[in-house]
């Protein structure tokens, strides 16, 4: 019985395209007690997601199949002379690049070995650090290591009883992504990924004394409970969400279609409200919104439109009391920006579900009459003013805030109808919301971190109208460094955020080396959530610098504006202004100073290197997207289409075919002084394509060769090293993997 699950676990690999119709999950017992560890991860529920732009979707009639059904048959190509050659030449830079890292990787081995063990040192303070629990009543979820707890909230975690295992199943490399209690505790819903793939495999547990593996989905991106035995998941096909489906777990099972979405710009995903009245069906683009909202009271019949999608406007539903509670961009000014994530849209490095907004409303409408014309405000932001996240409760809304680099939380309480607002520590760039199945909690629970702090765990009574720091163990180092938030001004004038990092016991500053971070793109704000390495840096005296440049989220929907499509070269001013006030001040010098950047970054760090070399001795890249021109250029690719929002479409517009010519990082290498450059790359990559990674390598390696043998003698050639990893996919891996970088 185990073996034949875990078979046809194996044989899914996290894919639809193994899934056979000839190999049924069977049940399995999953039930033991053991002594848990520390819990270190629970419910990476939200994931991160992006969307697309236009038709409504449209509500389809009941359609029943089996999920034993539909086995694909892979259909026979005839391949041409120019594909193989392709093929041939990927394969043989490929092994070029092998060939080369194994000769140049042992150079380093003294290195490693150093720093590894300093790494792991550091990631028991995140261990250590304590991790949220899922309370239903009084049973207690979390997860650790691939395992699911249950325990009591009187008992000790000694007690705590394992209800899943995916090490049980023969998946010790695979992880628990996302998790769903149903209302009645009877099932349990969990994601599975794998490294090695975008697509996660949802598997259904029957609770109880000895609870059973009840059915295994593959293909799965988001899923819900919109009943006790009633279950909304939506499913992912070349990294899109289009379709929502709804299966039951009575005596008569079955599953059907509810929604599809017809514009290939919207991705969708669906959200239970924090009440659990509503299941909302949503459907994203950049720019615009629509919901549909399925009454869990009523799960079976058809979803209701909230408001049909009006380009430019924004919304996000929440519920209480019979009134649609609404964050949107509606009316002036719009200011609002939804982000998704989990890598599921663009090409970003997220692991969380956020949505970021600024100068955005809350307004509210009744249930029965959801149209815009029917939105009232409850409550405005300031300008200048982001939300980050925001969490509704029974009598209260918690919301949030980011204002001039620092973080606040504000209470609106919808009894007395007044706002309290806290400023957060000042050391604090991230938080992070924990997960609170019960709308009733009297108590908010949130973890705030930064780059060089590890998470650090609050909560908030609404009882007693303050904040409480959760007891945690301190990291020696983190009373040395010192935050400092600066002001570069950039070519057209613009103030772009800087935030510094260093030890305070660092003396002659410009003698440090330096490792500044970029990002923007997508409206994302950039990455700043702890990470072992940066601590370790501080640690050796460097200075880390994160430049909040135009076309990331830090301030706005304008500041992404202001740095996509036409307006992309801004985003480069602002990194070089950046970089250059830092050295203006004192905070190191070229010759110290080493760029770093993931995913989309990888453009703007690209860029510098072929506008502005003597700025930087070394730039370190991760999965980086540099071959903007010719990737848009191919609508084959999954995510071409909704990304022309962000980058334009050069097929149709010569003028955007220029503009990205003129500073896509591929396209403008040229000999001249490089500095050193080190990219890790992923061969199982389904967002950047690796072809494109390895002819940039190529083509920049060529350059630098040719520059120093036009040059005087004893010119610097510098070091461009790729790192392909056969494991892993993009800026998405274990720690374990992640430790091996």
């Amino acid at each position: 019985c185990c073996a034949g699950l875990r078979n046809l676990l194996q044989g899914l690999t996290f894919s639809a395209k193994y899934y056979s119709k000839h190999n049924p999950p069977q049940t399995m017992c999953l039930y033991s007690k053991i002594k848990p560890k520390k819990c270190h991860i629970l419910d990476r529920s939200e994931s991160t997601c992006t969307h697309r732009t236009a038709p409504p979707g449209s509500i389809l009639p009941c359609r029943f199949f089996s999920c034993k059904e539909g086995t694909k048959v892979p259909s026979k190509r005839k391949q041409n002379t120019s594909l193989v050659t392709s093929d041939l030449l990927h394969k043989n830079l490929l092994k070029s690049e092998q060939e080369n890292w194994n000769d140049i990787s042992p150079t380093y081995k003294d290195m490693t070995k150093r720093i590894r063990g300093k790494l792991e040192k550091l990631h028991m303070y995140t261990l250590n650090s304590g991790s949220p629990r899922m309370r239903y009543g009084e049973n207690v979820y979390f997860e650790e290591d691939g395992c699911i707890f249950l325990s009591k909230a009187d008992d000790g975690e000694e007690n705590a009883d394992v209800l899943f295992s995916t090490e049980d199943l023969g998946f010790s490399d695979a992880f628990i992504q996302r998790i769903r209690i149903s209302p009645d505790q009877r099932y349990m819903a969990i994601s599975l990924k794998s490294e090695n793939s975008e697509e996660a495999t949802c598997i259904i547990v029957k609770l109880g004394n000895f609870p059973v593996v009840e059915r295994v989905i593959p293909s799965v991106f988001s899923f819900e409970w919109a009943a006790n035995d009633v279950l909304y998941y939506t499913t992912q096909k070349n990294l899109k969400c289009q379709n929502v489906f709804m299966t039951t777990f009575t005596c008569q099972k079955h599953t059907k279609l509810v929604y599809t979405e017809q514009d290939a710009r919207f991705f969708v995903d669906i959200y239970c409200t924090k009440d659990r009245h509503f299941l909302t069906i949503n459907s994203n683009s950049k720019t615009t919104s629509e919901v549909w909202l399925v009454d869990c009271r009523h799960p079976f019949e058809s979803p209701a439109l909230v408001q049909a999608r009006t380009t430019g406007v924004i919304y996000h539903i929440e519920h209480r009391k019979d009134q649609l509670y609404i964050l949107t961009t509606y009316g002036e000014p719009a200011e609002y920006k939804a982000i998704l994530t989990d890598n599921y849209i663009h090409r970003i490095n997220l692991d969380t579900y956020c949505r970021s907004y600024r100068n955005s409303k809350l307004m509210k409408a009744p249930v029965a009459s959801s149209g815009k014309e029917n939105w009232q405000l409850v409550y405005a932001l300031e300008k200048k003013t982001k939300l980050v996240d925001f969490e509704m409760f029974s009598d209260d809304c918690i919301m949030f805030l980011k204002k001039a680099g620092h973080l606040y939380l504000n209470v609106i309480s919808f009894v007395s109808y007044s706002v309290q607002s806290i400023k957060l520590p000042t050391w604090a760039c991230e938080f992070e919301l924990e997960s609170h199945p019960e709308h009733t909690s009297s108590t908010c629970y949130f973890q705030l971190s930064s780059p060089v702090h590890p998470p650090k765990r609050f909560a908030y009574s609404f009882k007693e109208n303050n904040l409480i720091e959760q007891a945690v163990q301190e990291v020696p180092i983190i009373t040395n460094c010192h935050t400092t938030r600066l002001l570069a001004k950039s070519k057209d004038e613009t103030l772009v955020p800087i935030t510094v990092f260093h030890n305070k016991n660092s003396k002659e500053l410009h003698r440090r080396p330096l490792l500044v971070h970029v990002y923007g793109a997508y409206g994302i704000d950039l990455n700043m959530s702890f990470k072992e390495e940066k601590l370790m840096l501080i640690e050796e005296g460097w200075i880390l610098a994160y430049c909040h440049v135009r076309g990331g989220g830090e301030q706005g929907l304008s500041w992404h504006r202001d740095g996509c499509q036409h307006n992309k070269l801004k985003g480069l001013h602002d990194l070089r202004a950046c970089i250059t006030m830092l050295h203006e001040l004192g905070l190191s010098q070229p010759k110290y100073t080493a760029l770093a950047a993931a995913s989309a970054g990888g453009v703007l760090a690209g860029a510098l290197c072929n506008t502005d070399p003597e700025l930087i001795r070394a730039m370190v890249l991760q999965a980086p997207f540099v071959d903007v021109l010719n990737t848009m250029m191919k609508t084959h690719l999954p995510l071409t289409i909704e990304e022309q929002e962000e980058w334009g479409n050069p097929l149709e517009d010569k003028k955007c075919m220029k503009y990205i010519k003129s500073y896509c990082p591929y396209q403008n290498i040229k000999p001249q002084h490089y500095p050193s450059v080190f990219i890790t790359a992923y061969e199982n990559d389904e967002r950047i394509p690796l072809t494109g990674i390895l002819q940039y390598v190529q083509k920049l390696r060529k350059a630098a060769l040719d520059h120093a043998s036009t040059s005087e003698k004893g010119n610097w050639i510098p070091n461009i090293i790729l790192d392909v990893q056969a494991n892993g996919s993009h800026c998405d891996s274990s720690w374990e993997h992640s430790l091996n970088e």
